[in-house]
């Protein structure tokens, strides 16, 4: 499984979601209609769409020219490639009830040109550093994601669900570094109040990802984060987000980044 692909979607092939991936996909001509997650959302040129654990997606009513540029990263890269900002968090959990961005013409250049730049340093192999040059290239296309998102909703960011308290406070943990010493559910569905369960499935219907995932997440983009620090040794590491061992460390970073920790710190392909 590549942690990048790409596409060029035509009217002729309408499957835009792909299994295990994130979707990024821009509109460059024709119109079509968006079903996710039960929604219908209209595509126009301009458009830029973010969807997250979208095998369920459909694009239909597509005009004879309809056109995207789409780029798939795996949910591995993208936590490596995560910038310092939490805004993410956010923007995953408005981008799930509604996928879709209209950019302005200024955006919508910008973001063109982002996800061209991504796909020719991805064609380039046989760079030394290549991991490196990729993650730049996709942390750059994000933080202009964040940007776009954060223009187009000013303070529009509160979220309507009856339950967003319940999640904005269990997000408020993680971003005071909770899950530095506390990566399960338990502990934070008892600090809240409420079952382990119902801390999850109330984070699932309003981000479409459980407690666990957001608890993984925070974890680590900040240990990818700290890996580029060559001051820090894996053991230090290891000690300051509470884990047994430098292999279970180790496991950690296999299981959820999709590398090793030698091949971040390394920056080898």
């Amino acid at each position: 499984m590549q942690p990048i692909e790409f596409a060029d979607i035509l009217s002729t092939d309408l499957q835009l979601a792909h299994t295990g991936y994130l979707t990024h996909a821009l509109c460059l001509r024709g119109t079509a209609t968006l079903i996710f997650n039960g929604a219908t959302h209209p595509l126009q040129p301009g458009d830029c769409i973010i969807m997250q654990r979208s095998e369920s997606a459909q694009i239909t009513d597509a005009s004879p020219d309809f056109q995207t540029i789409t780029i798939y990263v795996t949910p591995e890269f993208i936590q490596m490639a995560m910038p310092l900002s939490n805004y993410g968090t956010r923007g995953h959990m408005m981008l799930f009830n509604d996928p879709v961005m209209h950019l302005n013409p200024r955006q919508q250049k910008r973001c063109k040109e982002n996800m061209e730049y991504v796909r020719t340093r991805c064609a380039e192999v046989a760079h030394r550093f290549y991991l490196d040059l990729t993650l730049n290239a996709v942390q750059g296309m994000i933080i202009d994601f964040f940007d776009f998102h954060a223009e187009i909703y000013d303070e529009k960011n509160d979220l309507s669900h009856p339950n967003a308290h319940l999640m904005n406070r269990f997000i408020e943990m993680l971003e005071r570094g909770d899950y530095r010493t506390h990566r399960d559910i338990a502990y934070y569905a008892d600090k809240l109040c409420v079952t382990p369960k119902y801390l999850s499935e109330t984070c699932k219907s309003i981000s479409g990802c459980g407690a666990a995932y957001w608890i993984n997440r925070y974890t680590s983009v900040e240990i990818s984060r700290l890996l580029r620090d060559r001051s820090l040794t894996l053991a230090d590491i290891a000690d300051r987000f509470d884990f047994s061992s430098t292999a279970y460390l180790s496991r950690y970073i296999r299981q959820n980044l999709g590398v090793s920790a030698s091949e971040i710190r390394g920056g080898e392909k």
